[in-house]
């Protein structure tokens, strides 16, 4: 019955991410109004307009199911089923035209990730995901990666203004450890944990609409996602994130984000 619900579940995901991927695509065409949110953050008419048409969708599919997104807030969140969205993840990529942003189409059962979709306008990919089940990109399987130690390991994070000063010298002990770390992908990053091209992906000040749908898929392809404390992602949950590929280095990249200044 669970499979039943997750393909049936999914596959609507499919079609509502087609939609919002057909009006990114004709917004394209024009340069973006940008207005400036409380947080600092980016939000254009293009961001708002591809909620609208989710969270229209949705509600006429499943009215018994919740929705929280970026835009327009929550309602139902204590039902069994609840849409976590976030129209456009890396609104500023959009906004320059950097092909790393992405649809994000979540959906979590009894609060926590469980099926995930990623749609990725500017290149035509897809990811998606059941927590601990599979995730495919483009239709194809993928796995996260082995890693033997931190120190071998390919770091990804966002960008480092939106973290904390607090957040800023935990992700920079957490940088000195590692073989690389690349900045500035987005869920674009995610993506690429979750298909075996990086080890780990770090993150604060992030909201649940976040990282839904990218835990969901990542969880699904063998990985670990937390926030700083080690605690699995909850609907309420604000901070910060970490995903490994390899499950062994997670306590160890735990350890470097929480060692006392």
């Amino acid at each position: 019955m669970t499979d039943t619900i997750a393909s049936e579940l999914l596959s609507f995901a499919a079609e509502i991410a087609d939609e919002g991927r057909s009006i990114i695509d004709e917004s394209r065409r024009f340069a973006p109004k940008v207005d400036t949110k409380s947080d600092q953050s980016f939000v254009t008419a293009t961001d708002r307009a591809v909620e609208t048409r989710l969270r229209e969708r949705i509600s006429a599919a499943y009215p018994t199911h919740g929705i929280l997104g970026e835009e327009f807030g929550s309602d139902g969140l204590d039902n069994e089923f609840v849409w976590v969205l976030d129209p456009i993840d890396g609104t500023a990529a959009f906004i320059a035209g950097i092909p790393v942003y992405g649809i994000l189409i979540g959906v979590a059962r009894a609060g926590r990730p469980w099926l995930g979709l990623v749609d990725f306008p500017a290149t035509g990919e897809r990811l998606t995901g059941v927590s601990g089940q599979w995730a495919r990109h483009d239709g194809q399987p993928i796995r996260c990666r082995p890693c033997a130690t931190i120190d071998n390991a390919y770091l990804t994070s966002s960008n480092p203004r939106f973290l904390s000063k607090e957040e800023s010298v935990a992700v920079a002990r957490l940088d000195s450890r590692v073989a690389f770390t690349q900045y500035g992908g987005s869920c674009y990053s995610y993506g690429c944990l979750a298909r075996g091209r990086t080890d780990i992906a770090v993150d604060g000040s992030f909201d649940a609409y976040d990282l839904f749908a990218p835990a969901a898929i990542i969880e699904g392809a063998g990985g670990q996602v937390t926030d700083w404390s080690g605690e699995r992602l909850h609907l309420s949950w604000k901070g910060g994130v970490l995903a490994t590929g390899d499950k062994h280095i997670h306590e160890h990249a735990l350890k470097l984000l929480n060692t006392p200044s």
